[in-house]
């Protein structure tokens, strides 16, 4: 299974945010990925990663895959874009997902659904399920469910591509806002967010075991 460090998955999640979220500035120069890198909304931990650092981390996510490096003609600045659709055969969604616990770290179902919504619209909570299943099912999973915070029950989940990024038994971060300027999302990191989640996600699974049982009695169609 592919394997990052932690500058290369800060520069990667950039990357994949920043083509969601400002694609009229996309491909990004060094500068533009720098500033993404070392902002401090939306970001956990806040780090600092220079010119070089991120050089060299383009340069390994290049050889990975995950990275192009796009030169327009006439222009002597550099620009980048991820790969990630083929580097790691995933679609948008999936990708949304994987960007914000690269940037942010282990989640649960309602932040993913707040955050990522910025890059990918996510319409409920059994919209976020399905895309976290898909991405733990594959064959080299993504992402894992790991335990809830203590507290709560609503699960939560993490990337896979470095386990190591961020560290699971600390506790949440304090809320910042979901983009410069804005509010942050209602409930961040709240234990009644995390008890809607888990809610909805009891829902989901309650009207699935529904669909199921009415399917063997041929009633499918007295479901809401």
């Amino acid at each position: 299974m592919m394997q990052l460090n932690r500058d290369e998955c800060r520069i990667l999640g950039v990357l994949i945010e920043k083509a969601q979220t400002t694609p009229e500035q996309y491909p990004l120069s060094l500068n533009a990925i720098v500033n993404g890198a070392n902002q401090k909304s939306n970001r956990d931990p806040v780090v600092s990663i220079d010119d070089t650092q991120a050089s060299t981390v383009l340069d390994a996510l290049r050889g990975k895959g995950l990275v192009i490096q796009t030169d327009q003609p006439g222009s002597r600045v550099h620009k980048y874009r991820h790969n990630a659709v083929e580097g790691l055969h995933a679609r948008s969604g999936e990708l949304a997902i994987l960007a914000e616990l690269l940037l942010r770290g282990p989640q649960t179902l309602g932040e993913l659904r707040g955050r990522a919504g910025r890059m990918h619209p996510m319409e409920s909570i059994e919209a976020v399920t399905e895309l976290l299943r898909a991405l733990s099912q594959r064959g080299e999973p993504l992402v894992k469910e790991i335990p809830p915070w203590p507290g709560s029950r609503a699960p939560r989940y993490v990337q896979l591509l470095c386990p190591s990024l961020h560290d699971m038994q600390a506790p949440p971060s304090t809320p910042r806002a979901v983009d410069a300027g804005a509010a942050a999302v209602p409930g961040d990191e709240s234990l009644l967010a995390q008890r809607v989640a888990t809610l909805e996600l009891q829902v989901t699974e309650l009207r699935r075991a529904l669909r199921d049982l009415a399917g063997k009695f041929g009633e499918g169609d007295l479901l809401l």
